[in-house]
């Protein structure tokens, strides 16, 4: 016995018993108790002490509120009542002394430190922040949606909100939401977005079952310029006898327009610029280039070299073929959403459910990089944690 000058000691004698009471949590604790109290002094370098040992043996009974904080579950505990199933005792000339007669005025000693022992046990078992960022960096990895299309859905959750805990029958449960940002990109499996240490989680005294999200389709030009070369394989365009087929494709960004150049080979060989503005038809779910055109400079050589290409015929097939469809990853970038709110349980006890409508365009804006295709989708999402482990 040092510094503090006692020393508990507690052991559990049957299965603790926790229960809903009215709203709060009624917890029952069989338990064997025994403490050591020093008392004396050792001044002058003299230690003059005397220990006494007292026994207990009862069940306790707690009732605790619950409240949500900073990603633990918190409790207040108070002593409700105990009842003995031994009498108190104190150790005196090697015998066990009763004294439940001093106990019983004297409970309010000690009983702060069994409310503050149990608040601090369940605050440690049931922090479930690591669970919940296991769930979201799970969630944050991209997924591919579509091999053929090289379409990949990625999510960046960003604030996750909690409304209070509270008690329903024999669980725990709360409510939790989600903001986040859902992209759908095309090519190689993009880097995982997700920073555990700046998640946030906001307290929120109820939570809205409606969300809107926005979801952005991000197309290097690079990867476009796959897919459209795609579109070309196996195509011959010819005017009477002269004819030359797409063998490349690359795109970039120029002036605000998109500059496409397809390698030929044929009756002619070289290489044609054409421009053109991005756009998304909203029937067919595919980015397409609006006032597609020859360069100023590719128009003038044709002109001189090869009028018979240079007709309207023959760029508007070539016109066909410079698009690609967001349908596809959109389609199953739904479906694998939609998993999300089919009863996915991310960990025990949490379950997300939830539908979602329709998929709407906003805009195209063009990068240095790639074209975004921003949209938007509206659903309603419930998340219950019911019954955490």
């Amino acid at each position: 016995i040092k510094d503090d000058d006692y020393t508990i000691k507690i052991w559990k004698q049957a299965p603790i018993v926790i229960e809903n009471e009215k709203g709060k949590m009624k917890t029952v604790l069989p338990l064997k108790v025994n403490v050591q109290y020093r008392i004396g002094t050792d001044k002058l370098g003299v230690a003059l002490y005397n220990t006494q040992e007292f026994n207990f043996n009862g069940v306790i009974t707690l009732l605790s509120s619950v409240n949500l904080n900073n990603w633990k579950l918190n409790t207040k505990t108070k002593f409700e009542s105990i009842v003995w199933k031994e009498s108190p005792s104190v150790k005196a000339f090697g015998k066990n002394v009763p004294i439940t007669y001093v106990i019983n005025p004297a409970i309010q000693l000690f009983k702060s430190n069994i409310e503050k022992a149990i608040d601090q046990a369940i605050e440690q078992s049931m922090d479930f922040k690591p669970n919940v960022l296991d769930a979201l960096d799970k969630l944050a990895t991209p997924s591919e949606m579509s091999p053929e299309y090289e379409t990949w859905l990625r999510v960046v959750p960003s604030e996750l909100y909690a409304t209070e805990a509270q008690l329903s029958g024999q669980n725990i449960v709360m409510q939790m939401g989600l903001k986040c940002t859902i992209e759908t990109l095309i090519g190689q499996k993009p880097a995982k977005i997700f920073d555990k240490n700046k998640i946030v989680l906001k307290p929120v005294s109820k939570m809205p079952d409606n969300f809107a999200t926005n979801i952005v389709a991000v197309s290097t030009y690079k990867d476009a310029s796959k897919i459209i070369t795609k579109n070309f394989e196996g195509q011959e365009f010819a005017s009477g006898s002269r004819k030359v087929k797409v063998m490349n494709v690359s795109m970039w960004h120029k002036n605000e327009k998109i500059v496409i150049a397809l390698d030929l080979t044929g009756s002619l060989t070289g290489t044609i610029y054409l421009t053109g503005l991005p756009k998304y038809n909203e029937a067919k779910k595919e980015i397409y280039f609006d006032n597609l055109d020859y360069a100023i400079d590719t128009k003038s050589s044709l002109i001189r070299t090869a009028n018979w290409l240079a007709s309207g015929v023959i760029l508007k097939k070539m016109e066909e073929s410079c698009r690609y469809s967001l349908q596809p990853n959109l389609e199953d970038g739904k479906k694998t959403m939609l998993k999300y709110l089919s009863n996915f349980s991310p960990m025990p006890g949490v379950f997300i459910n939830g539908k979602m409508g329709d998929i709407n365009f906003k805009e195209v804006q063009l990068t240095n990089k790639a074209i975004l295709a921003f949209l938007t989708v509206n659903g309603k999402v419930a998340v219950k944690i019911d019954g955490l482990e």
